[in-house]
This record gives structure tokens, sequence and C-alpha cells, in this order.
């Protein structure tokens, strides 16, 4: 297949690695920092439609993968403007050449969506209500997305690490290195999901046509305390690490409490689970 991915950050280099069979072109405002054989980069600011449009149709993909996004949660608080026209109208343009040859769309969703009120983990049926700019902003790009689209993937996931980009991981080892203690909040809970096991899901999930809305994580959760907790375990740093408080951190934009995604659908289709979230950051740091 010719597959098509916006974005060659994080999610987009492990999607390049595991989709290594097909033709694989990517999109984004700055040349990536990875080379890999058959990929192809385009230069394209998605924000402007006449040149994602022609960029886009021009190559002329089966896929489309949109993994291109504003993630900076806070910075999207004081940059509101910025995170819509990317998450939204950037999102829109997107989804309109991907409508000039019927091509297919995976959109990379959040599990910021949601407003961390509920007690169970979130399925796929459950009532959006996102508390952040950020939040806001991936959800309007899943209406957009069902608005003028049949063929989708709405994949959301949580707290992604993964080999090339910033995440949590490398922040707390990178902290470490400098720091005797550490304090991490312990009452905001989640799936950690590696990137690569992510890209690997998405990958079974192309050649399906079973469109829709899918939860896509590592197996079980946690709160960042014990995400941290275990990153100093496995890394083999001495640094002690203390729970603390969302509103002792406060931080500008709001988090969502529990922020469990239930792979629900992704399970009742047959699908095989994840690994446990331990063990996908065992992996991980033996990658880098």
């Amino acid at each position: 297949m010719k597959i098509l991915i916006t974005g060659c950050g994080m999610l987009g280099y492990d999607l390049c690695k595991v989709l290594d069979e097909h033709e694989l072109h990517g999109v984004d405002i700055s040349a990536p920092n990875f080379q890999l054989a058959n990929f192809n980069f385009h230069l394209c600011d998605i924000t402007d439609f006449e040149k994602t449009y022609k960029t886009i149709t021009k190559i002329n993909p089966e896929i489309v993968i949109h993994t291109a996004a504003w993630t900076d949660v806070d910075g999207a608080e004081k940059k509101q403007e910025d995170a819509y026209r990317l998450n939204v109208i950037g999102t829109r343009n997107v989804a309109l050449s991907c409508q000039r040859f019927d091509a297919s769309m995976v959109y990379i969703s959040s599990d910021y969506v949601f407003d961390g009120e509920k007690k169970e983990p979130y399925i796929e049926f459950d009532k959006t209500n996102p508390l952040s700019v950020y939040g806001k902003s991936k959800y309007c790009g899943e209406l957009i997305v069902q608005q003028l689209l049949n063929k989708f993937f709405i994949v959301r996931s949580s707290w992604l690490f993964g080999k090339n980009g910033k995440n949590f991981v490398k922040t707390i080892i990178n902290l470490a290195k400098e720091k005797k203690e550490l304090k991490i909040v312990n009452d905001q809970s989640g799936c950690p999901t590696y990137t690569r096991d992510l890209a690997s899901a998405i990958k079974v999930l192309l050649p399906t046509g079973l469109y829709g809305i899918y939860h896509v994580t590592n197996s079980e959760s946690c709160s960042w305390y014990d995400f941290a907790k275990q990153i100093i375990k496995l890394s083999g740093s001495s640094c002690n690490i203390l729970p603390t408080t969302s509103e002792k951190f406060n931080r500008p934009a709001p988090r969502p409490k529990n922020s469990v995604l239930k792979n629900f659908i992704w399970e009742l289709s047959g699908f095989k689970p994840l690994e446990n979230w331990r063990q996908a950051l065992e992996n991980y740091l033996g990658e880098i």
C-alpha cells in the first residue's frame, strides 16, 4: 500500500519502522531527524489548505495516518488559536484531501477528550467532556473527521513514550541525574503507551476496514507517580520519588484525574491485547 504519515515525530517514526514493507510518504513543517529506506519526505504546512491538498493529492495515498498535532497541553492554554489551527484546521485540511481519492484516514486522538470524573476506565461510547484547550481541540478534530469522511479510524491513546521525541520517561531519567528527589503527582491515572506498540496496533487495523473509534493503549494503568517509580527502578537511578497532588503542582491546563482507557472495541473485535505497560517500558529502555 501507499501510506502517507503526517507528522514525523515520536509516533510517526515508529509507524515508519513497523510499516516498512509499504511505500511510505511523510509530510511535516520541517524535515525529520531520521532517514529510513522506502520513506519519502515532503515539506508541507498542513494548516495551509491549498498546499496540503496539492501535496496529498499528488502523492495519492490509499491511507493517511494523521499524527501531526499540537501536543503542548499547557502551551495550548496560552496559545489557543495555534492549538486549534493545527489540531482542527489542519485535521480538516487533511480530511478534505482524503476525500479526493477516497483514502482512508487514521486520526490519532487523546485520553484528554474525557473529564476524568468516571470511576471506571473509559470505553469508546462514554460521553466526552474535555477540560483543557488541548483536549477540546483534539475532540473537535474527531468531529471533523466523522463529519467529512466515511472511511476512518479514530485511535485514542494516552501517555505516549517512544524513541524519537520528548516524553515523560526521558524527562524523569534526565531529571534524576540532576536531583536527589522528585515530586510527582499521584492523583492522575492513565495508561502509559509505547509508540512502537501503538504503531504495531495501527498496522493491524489498517487492512481490516473495521472503521470506527478505538481505544488503543498498553495494558493496565497507573498514576504518574507509579510510572516515575518504575522508570527509576528500571533505569537503576537512586533518585527518590515523592508523591504530590495536582493542586500543589499547579499547572496551567487542567488534567483529568482518571484518563484510563479500556480497549473495549479493540478486544471485542478479537484483536490481541497490547502488552503490560511495565513490559513496554522495559522494552523501550532497552531500545534507547
